[in-house]
């Protein structure tokens, strides 16, 4: 072994003695954390609600009628579609009474002609009456005139002893007569023209006024009463055919042949394309919830299996005094598969939301308000946040500046003042 060498290994014993007989243990280093720098960005936030499916509509059958079925042509579960036939109810009852109802109205349209026809004859009558009337009373003024005249001249005769006192006494008498004569017929053509003004005026169709007008209008109004109820039996016969006013299920029949409808409810259906999810939340999860919103509806019965559907409508609170609220998505069902009553998630876009973000890993707890940051020293703290919103990956804080680095899991093991590594 060379000299220098030999110096050395007794050198080297020689400062391992000095020291104890051991080397100080290397110094260890800082924890690796994986880490994300805060940025400015847009979120697509959603909000997940639980809740069942519901038809579109449900349509409640019933019947006014007091008619036997004829023929039911429909069972429950059967798909129908709008005005197909479900059942017919006897009509023959209808039938008759809608021939009664036409007689009389045929018969009261008779009678409104017969009254037009007297109407016209009596106001006819009565004009000529009251012009006989007058030239009555012409007549009788006339007389009543030339006897009196000839009652002065014999007064003026008997005074010089020319006639008999009898004579101007048979004269003075007719004169009375023609008086009584002029008064009845004055009395006549007041009669005659009372009942002129009271028969009034009538033309074609019933048009005028006075009495015989009204009579001609009473017939009328009778006639089209008859006509209303005719109409009325031809919408009962047409009622006895029941049809569906909707495209859907039959979910419920309570009639069969030979039974009467009363007053129960014979047909419940079901409208299912489309359908509404019924979602269920606080006044938290649907304060940002708008109409037209997309949802992503989730079924667990049909493996899971998802759709596109549309907010149709945020309801306010169920119950009075309850914090519930329901959100009614439009879903569209062409193939069935989704059935009222069946358990969904739906996943509702919120608007979009800008601001600072951070992975939705990096709050410390479920609280979401606080995470850890890491200065560039490498020394760790905690930071104070509040959390905006989220999209389920990544979150909009208040309270963090863009550029800060935050440790992305923010439950790992490492507390304030501690140095870490960054990866």
């Amino acid at each position: 072994m060379p000299v220098s060498r030999a110096f050395s290994a007794v050198l080297a014993a020689s400062l391992l003695a000095a020291c104890g007989g051991r080397a100080p243990a290397p110094k260890p280093s800082p924890p690796a954390v994986k880490t994300a720098l805060a940025h400015e960005g847009t979120l697509a936030p959603s909000e997940t609600l639980a809740g069942i499916v519901a038809p579109f509509q449900n349509v409640a059958i019933q019947s006014s009628l007091t008619e036997p079925a004829d023929a039911v042509n429909v069972k429950e579960g059967d798909r129908v579609t709008r005005g197909e036939v479900l059942a017919v109810l006897d009509t023959a009852d209808l039938v008759a009474q809608l021939q009664s109802d036409l007689a009389q109205a045929n018969s009261d349209a008779a009678n409104t002609t017969h009254t037009q026809y007297q109407g016209t004859l009596n106001i006819t009558q009565g004009n000529q009456g009251a012009v006989s009337d007058v030239a009555s009373v012409r007549q009788a003024q006339q007389t009543l005139a030339k006897d009196a005249l000839d009652l002065r001249r014999y007064q003026q005769l008997a005074a010089n002893g020319y006639i008999a006192e009898q004579q101007v006494a048979q004269q003075t008498a007719l004169v009375r007569n023609d008086q009584q004569a002029v008064r009845q017929a004055q009395a006549a053509l007041v009669s005659a023209q009372a009942a002129v003004e009271a028969n009034g005026t009538l033309g074609a169709g019933g048009n005028g006024s006075g009495l015989q007008a009204s009579s001609v209008q009473q017939a009328q109004a009778a006639e089209q009463v008859a006509l209303a109820q005719a109409q009325q039996v031809r919408t009962s016969i047409v009622k006895a055919t029941i049809v569906s006013p909707i495209d859907g299920v039959v979910v419920n029949r309570n009639l069969n042949v030979g039974e009467y409808p009363g007053t129960r409810q014979i047909f419940t259906l079901q409208q299912t394309r489309p359908l509404y999810a019924v979602l269920r939340g606080s006044g938290a999860q649907i304060a940002r919830i708008a109409t037209g919103a997309k949802t992503s509806v989730i079924s667990s019965d049909l493996g899971n299996s998802v759709r596109t559907g549309t907010v149709a409508g945020v309801l306010n609170q169920i119950n009075p005094g309850s914090t519930d609220f329901v959100v009614k998505v439009l879903v569209p069902n062409d193939d069935d598969k989704l059935r009222p009553g069946m358990a969904i998630q739906g996943k509702i876009a919120l608007p979009p939301i800008r601001g600072v973000q951070i992975p939705e890993t990096a709050f410390t707890d479920d609280s979401h308000d606080s995470v850890m940051v890491v200065s560039d020293d490498g020394t760790v703290s905690t930071a104070r946040v509040s959390e905006v919103s989220d999209d389920g990956k990544n979150a909009v804080v208040a309270g963090l500046a863009a550029g800060t680095r935050v440790i992305s899991d923010g439950q790992t093991s490492v507390g304030d003042g501690e140095k870490v590594a960054v990866r």
